[in-house]
């Protein structure tokens, strides 16, 4: 009897140890509720990772702002009319343009709305579905302690999308910003184009001189079409899918965005393979 119950007491402390170190397991990725203040205050989902804090609009369906541990926000978007490159394009993934509607953007004058649903919220993991108002078009943001996977996972038949990162490396877009890409390991100026098929895994990276990290765009799957890069006077314009005004994605795809805390290609390259393996 005596043997027995000090099995059971056993049992009871490796429980109670267990139990409190689930509890104290910290948090990688968070959920709370507010507005995006520097948008233009509308209702937003507030995601936190290890390195980033996430603005999603709840009425829009994309990111408005995209914010750093030191607080710098690398999307820079605010829904002021005719504000053009300087507020109101800006965002990811800005993926349905004039194609069955317009989805998947912070709100703005042009963007229509869209419904969500929160399907996953742990530790480490968050899915956030949204479903345009006309019910043709779903997208899928996951967020993980690393960076966010957005996921087309519902095309509207005979129309095709594009996804994109309108913003501003460092928190503003100058000549001194750069970028990185797939394509080879130099470090371009911001103001230089890329007009072609990024070559596998498709990747751009954006840097500013006076931050220590990164940001990286990815495309998940390879395809032959233009992953053409232009910059404009006040946003970057990276488009997986893109040509012109032209669009050429017609599948459910998927996309990963988030920073590396690096500035050196090697680095920036590995952690980059590293989410797309």
């Amino acid at each position: 009897m005596i043997s027995i119950v000090k099995t059971c007491f056993a049992l009871c402390i490796i429980w109670l140890v267990m139990g409190c170190a689930s509890e104290t397991e910290p948090q990688k990725v968070s959920l709370s509720h507010g507005i995006d203040a520097s948008a233009g205050g509308d209702a937003a989902y507030i995601i936190t990772i290890q390195n980033a804090t996430f603005y999603l609009e709840k009425s829009g369906g994309g990111l408005s702002s995209m914010i750093d541990v030191d607080g710098v926000d690398w999307l820079g978007f605010h829904k002021e009319k005719v504000s053009g490159h300087k507020g109101e394009y800006r965002g990811f993934p800005n993926a349905v343009h004039k194609q069955d509607g317009n989805y998947f953007h912070a709100m703005n004058a042009g963007t229509d709305p869209s419904t969500s649903i929160v399907e996953i919220n742990t530790k480490d993991h968050i899915r956030i579905v949204f479903t345009s108002e006309n019910e043709k078009w779903e997208g899928q943001y996951d967020f993980y302690p690393d960076r966010l996977d957005f996921t087309m996972s519902k095309v509207s038949p005979g129309y095709k999308y594009w996804v994109q990162y309108e913003g501003v490396p460092g928190g503003n877009m100058d000549d001194t910003d750069f970028r990185y890409s797939s394509a080879d390991d130099i470090a371009h100026p911001i103001n230089d184009s890329f007009i072609g098929d990024l070559p596998s895994p498709e990747w751009m990276a954006f840097g500013d001189p006076n931050s220590p990290r990164m940001l990286f765009v990815l495309h998940h799957e390879d395809d032959s079409h233009p992953d053409d890069y232009v910059s404009r006077p006040d946003m970057t314009v990276l488009g997986f899918g893109r040509r012109n005004k032209d669009k050429f994605l017609t599948t459910p795809q998927s996309f990963s965005i988030g920073f590396v805390e690096s500035v050196e290609y090697l680095s920036v390259k590995q952690a980059i393979e590293g989410v797309a393996s």
